[in-house]
C-alpha cells in the first residue's frame, strides 16, 4: 500500500514538473516571438483615467508608480507592448455640447503623456513610425478618437483631428450621431435613426479614405458594419470587438461580417472585457483564446489582432488582469497549436498591413479635393448650435426659439 502511494506521489510530482516545464517553454517562445514582431493593441483608455483621476494634470501622476489602473510603464514593459492606440474618448453626454473641446483635451493629454516619458514612448502617425519605434525598443503612441460625436458632424473637424495625429475614428460610441446608428439599435434599446449610415455618414467614410484615417467599426450597428464594408475604398478595423458566435453580445462581430472583413483585408482586434468574452461577469484567459480560435477558424489568422480595452472596462479576465499579461495569452495560443506566423500576424503584422493599405489608398486619392459639403442643418439643429454659413436659416429660427425654454427649464431645475 505504501509502495503504491509512493508511486502515485512520484508520478504526480513528475507530471507537475512536466507541466511547469512546458508552460515555461511556451512563455519563453512567446517572448521570443514578441521580440521579433511588434505587439500593437487597438484600444486602451488610460487617457480617460487620466481625466477622471487627475483632470489631465500630468504633474500629479507618475506612470512608473501609478497602481490604480490596468496600465503603467512597468506593466507596459513586462507586457512587451510595442504600439498602442490610445483612445481619445469623451462621453456621449457631451454630444451637442462640448464634445469637440473635450476630445481636443484628450488628444492633448496623449501628446503630453508621450512627451513626458521620451525614453519609453514615441509619438507615431504612420505604419513606418510603428516599425521605427519597435526597432528602437520604444512603445509607439497612436491616437484613436472613440465616437463620431467627437467631430460634431464636421468634416473640417475630422481633417483637423487628423492633422493633430488622430489615425482612427470609431464611428459611434454607445449613442447615435446625426449621421450613423450605434450598436444599441440592434438591442432594441435605441431606435434606428438613419437606417445605418445617412448620406452624410457616407461622406465621412469616403473623406476618411481620402485623408488616410482608419475607419473603426467597434460600437456600430450591424447594418453600419455591412454598409461601410461595402463602400469603403480601404480596409477597416474593429479596434476592440470580439466574436458574436462565442458571446452573442451586440458589441461583437457576427460570422458573416467576419468573412466580409476578410474579403476587405481588414482586422478584428479582440476585446478582453468579460461581458463581451463570456457574456457574463466572469471570464478567464482561456475564454479570450476561444475568440481568437473562432475567428481564425472562420476567417483565418490574417484578420486577427489584440484590442484589450484596458482601463476602459470594469472587469477583465483572470490571467489577463492588466497590460503586463499579454505574453500569457500568446503562450496559450501557442499551446493550442498556433504557428509562429499566426502569432506574428495577430501581434502586429495584420494591423501594419491594414495601416499600409489605408496609406496606399490615401496616396492614390491625393488629387481629390477635400469634401466641404456640410451636413444638412435640419439634421443638427439644436439650441447649442449656430447656423452661420447656411443659406436657409428658417430651421435655425426654431432652434433659437428654444433658448427661453431652455433657460426656464434650467432655472426650474435649480429651484427643484
Amino acid at each position: 500500500m505504501m509502495t503504491m502511494t509512493l508511486i502515485k506521489t512520484v508520478c504526480l510530482i513528475l507530471w507537475a514538473s512536466t507541466v511547469h516545464s512546458t508552460a515555461n517553454e511556451l512563455k519563453e517562445r512567446a517572448l521570443k516571438l514578441m521580440a521579433e514582431a511588434p505587439l500593437i493593441d487597438g484600444h486602451n483608455d488610460l487617457p480617460w483615467q487620466l481625466r477622471n483621476k487627475f483632470n489631465n494634470q500630468l504633474d500629479a501622476v507618475d506612470l512608473y508608480m501609478l497602481d490604480s489602473t490596468h496600465t503603467n510603464i512597468p506593466k507596459i514593459k513586462e507586457g512587451r507592448l510595442s504600439a498602442q492606440f490610445w483612445a481619445a474618448y469623451v462621453a456621449c453626454d457631451t454630444q451637442y455640447k462640448d464634445a469637440v473641446r473635450q476630445t481636443l483635451e484628450q488628444i492633448d493629454v496623449i501628446h503630453r503623456m508621450c512627451q513626458k516619458y521620451p525614453d519609453v514612448f514615441t509619438f507615431a502617425t504612420s505604419s513606418q513610425d510603428i516599425e521605427q519605434a519597435f526597432a528602437q525598443n520604444k512603445t509607439a503612441c497612436l491616437i484613436g478618437v472613440e465616437g463620431g460625436h467627437s467631430i460634431d458632424s464636421s468634416l473640417a473637424t475630422l481633417r483637423t483631428m487628423y492633422q493633430l495625429g488622430v489615425r482612427y475614428l470609431t464611428l459611434t460610441h454607445s449613442c447615435n450621431t446625426p449621421w450613423v446608428d450605434n450598436w444599441l439599435v440592434d438591442t432594441g434599446s435605441e431606435p434606428a435613426v438613419h437606417n445605418g449610415l445617412s448620406d452624410f455618414g457616407k461622406q465621412v467614410i469616403l473623406e476618411m479614405n481620402r485623408i488616410g484615417m482608419l475607419v473603426d467599426l467597434a460600437h456600430v450597428s450591424e447594418k453600419v458594419m455591412k454598409q461601410v464594408l461595402e463602400i469603403s475604398k480601404a480596409p477597416v478595423i474593429f479596434s476592440h470587438s470580439s466574436a458574436y458566435s462565442i458571446c452573442p453580445h451586440k458589441r461583437n462581430v457576427p460570422d458573416d461580417v467576419l468573412l466580409q472583413v476578410k474579403n476587405k483585408t481588414g482586422i478584428v482586434m479582440i476585446n478582453f472585457y468579460n461581458d463581451y468574452v463570456t457574456c457574463q461577469k466572469t471570464a478567464n484567459l482561456s475564454h479570450v483564446a476561444d475568440h481568437f480560435d473562432h475567428i481564425k477558424k472562420v476567417a483565418g489568422s490574417s484578420i486577427i489582432g489584440f484590442g484589450g480595452d484596458y482601463d476602459g472596462v470594469p472587469r477583465v479576465p483572470d490571467g489577463l488582469e492588466d497590460v503586463s499579461k499579454y505574453p500569457n495569452l500568446v503562450a496559450e495560443l501557442l499551446r493550442r497549436g498556433w504557428t509562429d506566423d499566426d502569432i506574428k500576424n495577430a501581434l502586429g503584422k495584420n494591423l501594419l498591413r491594414v495601416f499600409k493599405e489605408v496609406e496606399r489608398v490615401r496616396d492614390t486619392l491625393k488629387d481629390l479635393k477635400p469634401d466641404d459639403f456640410p451636413i444638412p442643418l435640419k439634421d443638427v439643429q439644436n439650441p447649442c448650435r449656430t447656423d452661420y454659413g447656411y443659406p436657409d436659416k428658417t430651421s435655425s429660427a426654431c432652434a433659437h426659439s428654444l433658448y427661453p425654454l431652455v433657460l426656464v427649464l434650467t432655472l426650474l431645475n435649480k429651484l427643484l
